[in-house]
């Protein structure tokens, strides 16, 4: 990936500032007919939102893009992925959020059903999203880095010694001696970890002198 670039930015905050514009017209507009009956002002806000939700992605999609850069050229390529997909996934709430203002929606109660199907998700997919925000902690704390050897020390798994071959969303890929080990990252970050020094080999003593 490419890194981030000022026009990638300036593209990304273009974008965002008129997305922004067009949601602001698009309820200005809708309060003020509220209650006008006629065709052409409903036809006028439902242009605005197609056009706020057309805005809003391509701006959502280049930001995250940008970020995504940024974060690969510091932490890595995975690292750069599952950024990329938290802020997406947030910046689409946010664009539901605003569509909703749009047509003067109760923020409260939107927010209390989307609070409550993320607890139904949370509890339906609860290892996987441990998995990944476990990668979000490992790739930014940087306990270890892909190439090195290490020691994990786990309840689960005991002692395993191998080297980190890759750090993924919901996995670590490590080398042993027996083979690949994918290991899942809320393990890991529940693990001890260690840097593997191997044991220099001890020098034979030197030959006795004979008298």
């Amino acid at each position: 990936m490419h890194p981030a670039h000022l026009g990638d930015w300036l593209r990304s905050l273009i974008s965002l500032a008129l997305s922004v514009a067009l949601m602001e017209e698009a309820i200005h507009l809708h309060r003020l007919h509220r209650h006008d009956a006629r065709v052409l002002w409903i036809l006028a806000v439902y242009a605005l939102v197609i056009a706020l939700i057309v805005v809003g992605s391509f701006s959502l999609r280049w930001l995250t893009l940008s970020i995504g850069k940024v974060v690969t050229a510091q932490s890595g390529i995975a690292a750069g992925a599952v950024v990329r997909l938290v802020a997406t996934g947030l910046g689409y709430v946010v664009l539901l959020f605003a569509v909703f203002a749009v047509f003067g929606l109760s923020v409260q109660r939107l927010l209390i059903g989307a609070g409550l199907a993320g607890v139904i998700l949370g509890i339906a997919a609860q290892q996987s999203l441990a998995n990944i925000f476990a990668s979000l902690v490992l790739l930014f704390a940087r306990p270890f880095r892909v190439g090195e050897d290490i020691v994990i020390r786990s309840g689960a798994l005991g002692v395993v010694e191998g080297e980190v071959r890759g750090i993924g969303m919901t996995y670590v890929t490590v080398r042993t001696a027996s083979g690949v080990l994918k290991v899942p990252n809320s393990v890991m970050l529940a693990s001890g970890i260690g840097r593997h020094n191997p044991t220099p080999p001890t020098p034979p003593p030197p030959p006795a002198h004979e008298t």
